[in-house]
């Protein structure tokens, strides 16, 4: 089983990194990351995170 997942980082307390954190404390596994683009120039960081798990 896949899920896709954007990662973003605006702030430290704008984040939804503990999102990421839980899935891989799950037993799931990173299998791809990509880089997106940002904008609007608020310094924010994204990420598209491809993560796996076997059924």
């Amino acid at each position: 089983m896949q899920q896709a997942i954007v990662v973003y980082f605006l702030s430290e307390k704008k984040n939804n990194l503990d999102e990421l954190n839980h899935l891989l404390a799950s037993g799931w596994k990173v299998i791809n990351q990509s880089a997106m683009g940002g904008g609007g120039g608020n310094n924010a960081v994204y990420s598209l995170v491809v993560v796996e798990k076997a059924d």
